[in-house]
């Protein structure tokens, strides 16, 4: 071993040098503390000075690198903007769903899922995206339109599964971050939706604090792409100005996120 490295790592405990002895057997267990300290010693003089990992890439996931971006949300345009209390009362509320989905996961994680609900394995993105938002909306196939009226009752595989406490207490801390980056993604390149909605809300729910590096970032890119969206929406009424706020919001004031939380309205 290097001794520019000893003198970064004094040893702890006076061993003299090892003088490997003609009946040296490593095979033999030490018999004193003094042989099993120069075992030690030997086998650490014969640890290459640097070692290469073997890593097979077809075992590390396609999206490695976490990019958090500094940028803020886009101005909401005059009147969209939340009031202080409205704010501070979702984020009360949405404390108190955390806390009663934490009480009450073991309970829920317990309970039988229906037949027709098959959760998809966490790395299968395109048959969560399906699962969450349904048939209808994650291929944008009129065809499906045309038949809605010919089965009766709701098919969930078309309109998608609601995040049913029975489906979100079986998800473990890695889908619910996956997931999350799916419909993240999605969400990139289309609009809001009622679906896409409740999932969202279900999964920042679900994401336990302190807050991972790869979350952390998602949770950002959606209250940016939120803000985006909501400079494009031309009148205030419009239902999806308070689901955008809401997210803005919580990713704001609950995860704090300052930077990104709408100017404070106190009226």
């Amino acid at each position: 071993m290097d001794s520019g490295l000893e003198e970064l790592m004094p040893r702890l405990l006076p061993v003299g040098d090892c003088e490997l002895m003609e009946d040296y057997d490593p095979a033999v267990p030490p018999r004193t503390p003094q042989e099993y300290l120069r075992r030690v010693q030997i086998e650490a003089a014969q640890c290459p000075d640097v070692v290469i990992a073997q890593i097979d890439p077809k075992k590390l996931r396609k999206k490695q690198t976490v990019s958090i971006a500094l940028s803020g949300c886009q101005p909401a345009p005059e009147g969209y903007s939340p009031s202080l209390r409205w704010q501070q009362q979702q984020v009360a509320q949405f404390s108190a769903v955390r806390q009663s989905l934490n009480k009450h996961r073991s309970h829920w994680k317990s309970q039988p899922l229906d037949s027709n609900v098959m959760m998809p394995s966490t790395e299968d993105e395109e048959s969560w995206k399906k699962f969450c938002l349904g048939e209808r909306l994650y291929s944008d196939l009129a065809a499906a339109l045309n038949t809605e009226n010919q089965n009766p009752g709701i098919d969930y595989l078309k309109v998608g599964f609601p995040p049913l406490l029975s489906i979100v207490s079986r998800m473990s801390q890695a889908t619910v971050t996956s997931v999350l980056e799916y419909l993240v993604n999605w969400f990139e390149e289309r609009d809001f939706t009622p679906e896409l909605g409740r999932w969202l809300y279900a999964l920042l729910a679900s994401l336990e604090k302190p807050l991972l590096p790869e979350a952390h970032s998602l949770i950002r890119q959606l209250a940016r792409r939120c803000s985006q969206i909501r400079t494009g929406v031309e009148h205030k009424e419009d239902e999806r100005v308070s689901a955008l706020n809401l997210f803005i919001c919580l990713v704001g004031r609950y995860f704090e996120q300052r930077d990104l939380a709408d100017p404070t309205d106190p009226s």
